[in-house]
């Protein structure tokens, strides 16, 4: 259930590395293979040594975290089966989420006896406010795709027969678009929370005048007066 033990984070890690280093990529989906997205961190890492399992199960993860945040392309989340611990958190880090029917969402860290990780303490508090975050990071209770829409930490639900090509669809949607103002509008949206409104105003105007130097926005410009749809390069 592609639960995150060493090898699989250091792959992980060697994978975003690769996709940050391609200036091709213009989306990226983020799935799991077999009978869930991914069920949390491996807890055999964590048994002889929960202190240093941690340290060396995490610093490729957080690595990996900050690379996929600091991506132009948006990020999806395809999830199946269960999104649990590490994997509910890596989930909750993506910008847009799928999620078939019948799939099931614990934080559970507090199952275990400790804090989160991955992002979670971060990114959940922004999705659904503080009163939901702590509800649902101090419970640790199982909840449904269904209460998962409802939070907003899903952006849809679909039959599982469904999902794969909902989430290509999505995937090749993002990768004709501007690439380079999604990378702004990405990074402005996640700063927002933490800055007052002088600085996000100043903010975002240094970000429009990033885009105003590209093809992108030359060819959005001259498709409105065409009245055609634009065609994106990504630059």
């Amino acid at each position: 259930m592609n639960a995150l033990d060493l090898p699989t984070a250091q792959a992980l890690l060697a994978a975003v590395k690769a996709i940050a280093q391609d200036a091709g990529v213009r989306a990226v989906l983020l799935k799991g293979a077999g009978r869930a997205f991914v069920a949390g961190g491996d807890l055999a890492t964590l048994r002889a040594d929960p202190a240093q399992g941690a340290r060396d199960l995490l610093a490729p993860l957080n690595e990996t975290l900050t690379l996929l945040q600091g991506l132009d392309a948006p990020v999806i989340a395809q999830v199946h089966g269960a999104a649990a611990g590490a994997g509910l958190s890596l989930m909750l880090m993506c910008d847009f989420v799928l999620a078939a029917e019948g799939t099931q969402f614990n934080l559970a860290y507090i199952n275990l006896g400790t804090s989160c990780d991955v992002g979670a303490s971060w990114a959940l508090p922004r999705l659904v406010g503080l009163r939901h975050a702590l509800e649902i990071a101090l419970l640790g209770d199982t909840f449904t795709t269904a209460d998962a829409l409802r939070l907003g930490l899903v952006n849809r639900v679909l039959p599982a027969a469904e999902l794969e090509a909902a989430a290509q669809a999505l995937a090749q949607r993002l990768a004709a678009g501007p690439t380079v103002a999604y990378g702004h509008m990405r990074r402005l949206m996640r700063a927002g929370f933490d800055r007052d409104l002088p600085t996000q105003l100043a903010a975002e105007a240094a970000s429009f005048d990033a885009c105003a130097h590209t093809a992108d926005l030359r060819e959005g410009i001259e498709a409105f007066f065409a009245k055609r749809k634009p065609e994106f390069k990504g630059q």
